[in-house]
């Protein structure tokens, strides 16, 4: 499998994988910032949270590490919750703007 194929399939894992406040997935959210694919299948994903003090941020960390572990050509998964560049309404897909009622 090439790694564009495994990025896009561990995309659509992070799409299960729900800010539990928000009830819109990390993915739609914007809050995914990078996938690096090593050439032994081993993933490091940047992610951040929709707030710094995120309560939830272990559980999310873990929801998308458990995520991407389901994927079988996946060896290694290491997930890094980053804080820059600061995550912000405009990195949302249009679906989840309209899901909370965001004016485009």
């Amino acid at each position: 499998m090439e790694k564009e194929q495994l990025k896009a399939r561990i995309l659509e894992a992070l799409e299960e994988v729900e800010d539990p406040e928000l009830g819109i997935d990390v993915v739609n959210l914007g809050l995914i910032y990078g996938i690096e694919i090593d050439d032994e299948r081993n993933v490091k994903v940047s992610m951040t949270l929709t707030a710094m003090g995120c309560p939830l941020a272990g559980v999310i960390k873990n929801q998308a590490e458990t995520a991407i572990q389901q994927i079988e050509e996946v060896n290694e998964v290491t997930v890094q919750i980053v804080w820059n560049p600061p995550w912000n309404k405009n990195r949302m897909s249009r679906y989840a703007k309209i899901a909370l009622g965001i004016p485009d």
